[in-house]
């Protein structure tokens, strides 16, 4: 790979490689319903909604999924969205360059997150989007 590619996804920033397409959910969903979201639209994670202005968002990905009901056995149509959500999340600006975000990344044991403006949630940067992003 050039020198020159790498740095330019180095110095590239979260708003230029994000997936600008989120899809929400409310915590007191059935795990059943937000896989059956997943699957319909082919996403490895839903945005659980604040409850009110004053609340944080939470995150249910395919991972929760697969440690938090698969493995321990537990019903999808009985056990609910928050009960296996991560809140509060970690969240990075548009702004950040992707170095940064890839260190976060790391360091947080984290694969993915929402892209936060300030005001709205505009994205969500995943593992996935910084690695396309490298033209070999």
């Amino acid at each position: 790979m050039e020198e020159k590619a790498l740095k330019e996804v180095r110095l590239a920033k979260a708003a230029d490689v994000m997936t600008r397409n989120v899809a929400y959910i409310d915590g007191n969903e059935t795990v059943a319903t937000a896989i059956g979201m997943m699957q319909e639209i082919g996403i490895s994670s839903l945005i659980v909604n604040r409850r009110d202005p004053e609340d944080t968002w939470g995150i249910i990905t395919r991972r929760d999924v697969v440690s938090k009901v698969v493995s321990p056995g537990r019903d999808p149509h009985a056990a609910f969205v928050f009960e296996i959500m991560t809140k509060p999340l970690v969240m990075v600006p548009p702004d950040l360059e992707l170095k940064y975000c890839a260190r976060l990344f790391h360091q947080a044991g984290i694969r993915r997150a929402p892209v936060f403006d300030g005001k709205e949630i505009i994205g969500i940067l995943s593992n996935s989007n910084i690695f396309l992003a490298i033209k070999v």
